[in-house]
């Protein structure tokens, strides 16, 4: 598994030409025990940056950002259900969404974990 990750928080990691993206370990800790999430619908476009989705905790809410340009192909229903599955596992059952990217090179922006590390130690 070669996961990237954005400055906004979130992970994403490409099999097969589907990304799978969710919320990072540090993300998911700065925001306590989360509640809801609102999912992106399923078919929809979005570029990057693009607000996707929404997580809220007992302490606050944040956005959820799209980390690359792409065609969201699944939604974690069992996140809808069990929104604390993003603190429990967030790097797998609490995935967020899938999606199919219209420039999968968009990637390559990203951080790996070693910087990405390094960079939660400050943000």
């Amino acid at each position: 598994m070669t996961v990237k990750y954005t400055q906004e928080h979130e992970w994403i990691d490409l099999q097969g030409g589907v990304a799978t993206v969710g919320i990072t370990l540090h993300a998911q800790d700065a925001l306590g025990d989360v509640v809801f999430v609102d999912l992106p619908e399923v078919g929809r476009t979005y570029a990057k940056g693009e607000v996707a989705g929404v997580v809220e905790s007992v302490k606050a809410a944040a956005d959820v950002y799209m980390p690359l340009d792409g065609e969201v192909t699944e939604v974690n229903e069992a996140l809808r259900a069990d929104p604390s599955l993003a603190n429990s596992d967030p790097m797998k059952a609490g995935w967020f969404f899938k999606v199919k990217p219209a420039n999968a090179s968009q990637l390559d922006g990203l951080m790996d974990e070693t910087a990405y590390t390094e960079f939660s130690k400050n943000n």
